[in-house]
């Protein structure tokens, strides 16, 4: 059976909360297996035999938005997928003499518009750098993100970027690392 990761959106932010344990139970009822859970921002390891993502997503969304009371947006990658974004993962080589660089990657359900990611690919500051492939975007930033002004850009004000999840490269790390176990 194909092996996923399935990155919950807004999960156990504000009053959106909800226990590992009864997240992977609600995976198990829905039929998925070797079912794990890493950190609490919504990250579900699972096997399943339904190869279809959308079909994945849609289904896993509607039974949460039942479960838990409020809609819960999910982005599936196979496991091959999330090897293959990090192990690729650019701009490694930026900020390296910067206290504590991180590389964030944030993953979108349809392909970044073109003109999107052509502008973030030309843009770069003394702290911040993008790449992007056709549904994931990489940033790599030399400060703690919540400093980064990045995204009050002039460049970024006419285009409108897609709703999607972000986690850090060192997480996805973690999630490949689960899949070997």
């Amino acid at each position: 059976m194909p092996h996923y990761v399935a990155f919950l959106r807004g999960i156990n932010l504000g009053k959106r909360r909800v226990k590992m344990n009864h997240l992977r139970d609600l995976f198990t009822a829905m039929g998925h297996e070797n079912v794990s859970t890493y950190i609490a921002s919504g990250n579900v390891v699972f096997t399943s035999a339904t190869r279809s993502i959308a079909k994945l997503e849609n289904h896993i969304e509607q039974v949460l938005e039942s479960e838990l009371g409020y809609a819960v947006p999910i982005i599936i990658r196979t496991q091959t997928e999330l090897c293959r974004i990090v192990s690729n993962a650019p701009l490694s080589d930026l900020f390296i003499d910067a206290e504590k660089p991180s590389t964030q990657v944030t993953f979108f359900k349809n392909a970044i518009e073109p003109q999107l990611a052509k502008t973030l690919g030309t843009l770069r500051t003394p702290t911040d750098a993008f790449a992007s492939t056709e549904q994931e975007l990489y940033w790599r930033c030399a400060i703690r993100i919540s400093e980064s002004t990045i995204w009050k850009h002039p460049k970024l004000n006419p285009h409108h970027i897609p709703t999607g999840t972000t986690r850090n490269l060192n997480t996805l790390q973690k999630l490949v690392d689960l899949f070997a176990s």
